[in-house]
């Protein structure tokens, strides 16, 4: 995209043009891209229908150059090799878009759209480039602090070094946040205390640090991959609980974060407010339930943004070697939503995966509207243990739609959606109801239901 008026429409650049050099460098994505464009007056090396062409751009420094690339990376991913039992992309079931098998290790982007990496492919220049550039924050997974145990879950050897690389990227000032995810049987009970405790003692200068659980779909092969039972959820929550009073005592916060999953699993209330420290990992799915809550009910000013399906970040439309973008959950334009409202005072669906119903369904009491109901829709699709929102997919929509009343109102949120399209190729308007898609957060659902201020007093 070439904005009207911009400085680069100005030289005469188009859409469709292949920028090839910007003052004589090959940028390699969108980071370098943007410091270069950045500078004052930048000269572009173009390719217009097989010609090349040099384009002198008037500007002043930091002012908009007006253009959008295709691509937030220009050379290829950085795939990732290892083959860990727990990863999700081995769960697919077959036929889907083909970029959603696509398995990244990029730091590049960790940085760009906070995907979490292994570290074990990143180098010396990287670090280099991370720590010189300052590409912060990063989201590293570290699953295990000991060596043998990391390089089991990873299958990788170089998982019992490459954390070394994380205690690099701290010691330059880099900020950085961590998850475990945690397998049953594997590195849950004193595998996990000692990862804590390894955390403290070699890593306690990390931002924040979320233990999630695993997922299973029914597309699983692997043997040793199972849900978790109760008493497993609640040992694990109570694990990290203690060392939260450890973290809290020895560096005065708390550091590790249980992610709201483990909360329904053990049958456990959520924490309070105070008790997550600024939500720093929200969107990894730690303390969404408690933000969504305050939303709601007018605690919060300020929505958290935009939430993302679980495979937004490798959406493309075409080769995803040359062409991947991922995309970040940006608010969709009105011709991408089908926004129909049969009647403002028509009795109204929520439309939510198993886990949010569970969250919700408290809430909408609270609320003391009768023509107000949770609807749940249980995954097929993918089966197993997904009952998060974001995997929700057309085809089961479709079939708990199909039997639920016309003329209702249907709220869908739109973490389901990634360039206007379920994770199985559906659309909204595929729909044997008309929805209502509405951003993923509690002042979206709140004005769209309509809730008055003396409504939130009463609850």
């Amino acid at each position: 995209m070439v904005a009207a008026g911009s400085p680069a429409a100005l030289a005469g650049v188009a859409v469709g043009d292949e920028v090839q050099a910007i003052d004589g460098q090959v940028p390699r994505d969108i980071i370098e891209w943007r410091f270069l464009v950045d500078e004052a007056d930048p000269v572009l090396d173009l390719v217009r229908g097989g010609l090349e062409r040099t384009v002198q751009v008037t500007k002043r420094a930091g002012e908009p150059l007006g253009v959008e690339v295709q691509s937030a990376l220009f050379d290829q991913v950085r795939t990732c090799d290892n083959h860990c039992e727990f990863c999700f992309i081995y769960q697919l079931p077959p036929g889907l878009r083909k970029s959603l098998y696509l398995k990244d290790d990029d730091y590049r982007l960790s940085f760009l759209y906070g995907n979490f990496t292994t570290l074990t492919r990143f180098t010396e220049a990287d670090l280099e480039r991370v720590v010189t550039e300052r590409l912060s924050p990063l989201n590293v997974s570290i699953h295990a602090t000991d060596p043998e145990v990391r390089t089991e879950m990873l299958r990788n050897r170089r998982g019992a070094t490459s954390l070394r690389w994380l205690r690099a990227l701290l010691d330059n000032g880099i900020e950085v946040h961590g998850q475990v995810v945690v397998c049953p049987g594997i590195n849950d009970g004193a595998v996990l205390d000692d990862t804590l405790a390894g955390v403290l003692d070699r890593f306690p200068d990390l931002a924040s640090l979320c233990v999630v659980p695993l997922g299973i779909s029914r597309y699983n092969t692997e043997p040793r991959m199972r849900p978790h039972t109760r008493a497993e959820a609640v040992a694990v929550v109570d694990c990290v609980e203690d060392w939260q009073e450890v973290y809290q005592r020895v560096l005065g916060r708390r550091l590790v974060f249980v992610g709201d999953e483990y909360y329904l699993l053990a049958d456990r209330p959520f924490p309070d407010a105070e008790v997550y420290e600024g939500f720093s990992m929200h969107e990894d799915g730690v303390g969404m339930a408690r933000t969504l809550e305050m939303e709601l009910f007018g605690e919060k000013d300020d929505a958290t943004g935009p939430q993302d399906g679980f495979f937004a970040w490798v959406d493309t439309s075409g080769s995803v070697d040359a062409e991947y973008e991922p995309y970040r959950g940006a608010r969709a334009t009105p011709d991408q939503l089908l926004h129909v409202r049969p009647s403002r005072g028509a009795p109204v669906g929520i439309l939510t995966g198993s886990y949010g119903a569970r969250v919700l369904e408290p809430l909408v009491a609270r609320l003391g509207r009768d023509d107000v109901r949770v609807v749940p829709v249980d995954n097929q699709f993918f089966g197993g243990t997904t009952g998060v929102t974001g995997l929700l997919v057309g085809e089961d929509l479709a079939r708990t739609l199909a039997s639920e009343p016309e003329g209702h109102r249907y709220l869908l949120p739109d973490v389901c959606l990634s360039n206007g399209r379920f994770l199985d190729g559906t659309a909204p308007e595929d729909l044997p109801r008309p929805v209502e898609v509405i951003p993923t957060d509690g002042h979206a659902l709140r004005d769209a239901l309509g809730v008055d201020r003396r409504t939130l007093e009463r609850a």
